[in-house]
């Protein structure tokens, strides 16, 4: 047997003819009047009302992004500053260690990573626990 041979038992069902009258009655399944019994009816979805009634937002860039905190190493503080200076967000902006930003509120963190041996003096800071126990090693003060 090959395939042109192969002939079909049952004969395809029709599909229903629905809004033209037939076996459904004379409404077909559409009631009687108005709007959803007419031809052409076009309703208006729910879900645009719902979107139009929320006030539009601009966008993520436009934020207020308060409480945005950077983070700084203590391996670049290491490398940039010399005994008994002052770490703070001006002396990090002047001596280029960290590109902060100039426009938005932020608060400065002091992270662990690396190791600091001299005593610095840091102002204005938040800490990580590992960071804070590095700079009482080496002796460093917080104000």
């Amino acid at each position: 047997m090959q395939l042109h041979q192969i002939k079909q038992i049952h004969k395809n069902k029709k599909a229903k003819i629905r809004g033209r009258g037939g076996k459904k009655g004379t409404y077909s399944g559409h009631g009687i009047k108005g709007q959803n019994a007419r031809a052409g009816r076009r309703l208006k979805p729910i879900i645009r009302d719902i979107l139009k009634r929320y006030p539009k937002l601009k966008g993520h860039r436009a934020l207020n992004h308060s409480g945005l905190t950077v983070g700084i190493n203590l391996n670049l503080i290491e490398k940039s500053y010399h005994k008994g200076e002052t770490v703070n967000e001006l002396t990090l902006i002047q001596k280029k260690v960290f590109d902060l930003p100039r426009d938005k509120d932020y608060e400065l963190k002091i992270l662990g990573k690396g190791a600091i041996s001299k005593p610095l003096v840091f102002e204005n800071c938040k800490y990580t626990k590992s960071a804070l126990a590095k700079i009482k090693k080496a002796k460093g003060t917080i104000k």
